[in-house]
This record gives structure tokens, C-alpha cells and sequence, in this order.
């Protein structure tokens, strides 16, 4: 896992470079890094932001929207700590700082959420056989 953070932080590197030289070069504005940062940043922010809007508009308008974006919130959450102990592992030498780690801990969340959902199922059909005895 590393090694892929290296090669994902190489890349990205590259892709800041190339940036910022087109932009001071090319375009003569004498950006500095900052400038390069609160652009790239905001630009990249505000799509991410409509595309969840528009997402979250569609998906709340289901039967269980309000339950599906709780789960995809909460998984996003869980994504970014489960890489950022991973990260902590690396950076302090506590543990391996393993992709399968990261993947299995992401796995112990769904498995907990799909018996949530299970159990959820079991109460509300219990519910609705209960309602329906007690109006005969």
C-alpha cells in the first residue's frame, strides 16, 4: 500500500508541476502555488458539490432515500479513516500499512450495516403483521 500511495503522490506531484508551469509560462499570470491551490481546489470542490446535490436530490425522493445517503455518507467517513490509520500506521512505524487492512476494515463495516439492515427488515415486518392482526 506504500508503494501506491508513492506512485499516487508521484502522479499528482507531476500533475502540479505541469500546472503550474503551463499556467506561469504559457498563460504569463505568475501564479504562485497558493493561487494554484485555491483554483484548482475550489474548481474541483464546486463540481464535486453539484454532482452530490443533484445525486442526493435524486436519491432522498426514494422510499429509503434518507437511509441510503446515511450510508453513503457514512461510508465515505469510514474510507477516509480507515486510510488515514493506515497512513498514521506507515508514518509512525505502529503496525503495516497494508491495503488489505484498509479493504477488511471497509468489509467489517458493510457486514455490520447489512446486519442493521437485516434486523431493520425483521422489525418493520414484524410491525406490519402486528398492525394487520390487530385490525381483524
Amino acid at each position: 500500500m506504500k508503494e501506491i500511495i508513492l506512485v499516487l503522490t508521484e502522479i499528482i506531484n507531476n500533475i502540479h508541476d505541469f500546472i503550474l508551469i503551463f499556467v506561469s509560462d504559457t498563460l504569463n499570470l505568475n501564479a504562485t502555488d497558493k493561487d494554484l491551490h485555491f483554483w484548482i481546489m475550489g474548481i474541483i470542490g464546486i463540481i464535486i458539490f453539484i454532482f452530490v446535490l443533484v445525486l442526493s436530490n435524486i436519491i432522498s425522493r426514494l422510499r429509503f432515500g434518507i437511509t441510503i445517503l446515511s450510508f453513503i455518507y457514512t461510508f465515505t467517513v469510514m474510507v477516509v479513516l480507515v486510510f488515514a490509520i493506515e497512513i498514521q500506521q506507515a508514518l509512525t512505524s505502529r503496525g503495516n500499512m497494508e491495503f488489505q487492512d484498509a479493504a477488511i476494515g471497509l468489509w467489517g463495516f458493510i457486514v455490520f450495516f447489512l446486519i442493521f439492515v437485516v434486523l431493520s427488515f425483521c422489525y418493520l415486518f414484524i410491525k406490519k403483521i402486528l398492525k394487520q392482526t390487530k385490525k381483524r
